[in-house]
């Protein structure tokens, strides 16, 4: 019997209904958000863990990121958007003021996150209930902005990351000051956004420009493969929270660097997540270490784990 012809068309996201971010509760508020240590209290700390299994690594690691830090490498982020959910942003701001972390690279949702965060001071939404009735990831306010930043990348030529750091400090977001696009702007430090059609709230709304994404995307991409010309040149690179989409960017980016910057490869990397994932330990532990380095896998809830590495580096690098 012959199979029907589809009939299925692609639908028309004008119909789709928007709301203003304004009706929407949300799960991050900013008053929850972690506060960086300006003064370290308790230095001991690190000393007291055994120097076995786990808390050997972490030393270890931290000991590595000082090392390449006061070389002049990098100290490179991969950060997933559960990062910026669960309240970490001035954390890393923090880290990256003290010329500690060097650059970003994040996933779309992060960007998200970060915006509503640095906008209305509240992010995440109840997603099962959203899903219910179809308001989920329907807030009119995000998908004009992602919009209005796509639309500045591709007018000045530069990638998303660079054109939503750059908008956020323009338009003097309310909250910029926990925005780490923000002040990846104000550092001038690199932050590239990686973006997944589909993946992200933005692609069901009606003012999704798939071509200005993608290729501000692809800048990002690119300005990514030279910062991983760097990083292996004795460089550290850790990715936080994300379990596909910057594990598989990071595995790309670095085979570029190594294909047109040709010598030895020598780096650091490490995982830190809940879980562990395939993709993050093969292609950010395993793969890019290989004959080239020392790879790391850190189990543990992010906003535990991320303040006690910060916590140790701050001490290891400032001491």
């Amino acid at each position: 019997m012959p199979a029907k012809k589809s009939t299925a068309k692609p639908i028309d996201l004008d119909a789709v209904r928007r709301h203003s971010i304004r009706r929407r509760a949300n799960k991050t508020e900013i008053g929850a958000l972690g506060r960086p240590m300006k003064t370290i209290r308790g230095a001991d700390y690190f000393e007291s863990l055994p120097r076995l299994l786990k808390a050997a690594d972490l030393a270890e690691f931290i000991d590595l990121v000082a090392r390449a830090r006061k070389k002049g490498r990098p100290f490179h982020l991969l950060l997933g958007a559960h990062v910026v959910k669960v309240g970490l942003s001035p954390v890393i701001i923090d880290l990256m003021s003290a010329g500690i972390v060097t650059g970003l690279s994040v996933n779309c949702a992060g960007l998200i996150h970060d915006l509503e965060l640095a906008f209305w001071g509240g992010t995440s939404e109840d997603v099962q209930a959203g899903l219910v009735d179809g308001t989920f990831g329907m807030v009119a306010e995000t998908g004009d902005m992602i919009a209005a930043i796509a639309g500045l990348a591709s007018d000045d030529g530069v990638g998303l990351g660079g054109a939503a750091g750059r908008f956020i400090n323009k338009q003097k977001a309310k909250y910029r000051k926990v925005s780490v696009f923000a002040a990846a702007h104000r550092l001038d430090l690199p932050i590239t956004v990686h973006i997944g059609v589909g993946t992200d709230i933005i692609s069901q709304q009606p003012g999704f420009d798939a071509a200005r994404m993608g290729a501000a995307s692809h800048v990002d991409f690119r300005i990514l493969c030279s910062i991983c010309a760097e990083i292996n040149k004795g460089g550290v690179a850790a990715n936080i929270g994300s379990a596909v989409i910057l594990p598989e960017v990071f595995l790309k980016a670095l085979t570029v660097a190594r294909n047109i910057r040709r010598g030895k490869n020598s780096l650091t990397t490490a995982n830190f997540d809940m879980i562990q994932h395939y993709r993050p330990r093969m292609n950010i532990v395993e793969r890019p270490t290989f004959k080239a380095g020392k790879g790391f896998n850190f189990v543990g809830h992010h906003e535990i784990m991320i303040p006690l590495l910060a916590w140790g580096l701050k001490k290891k690098i400032k001491s």
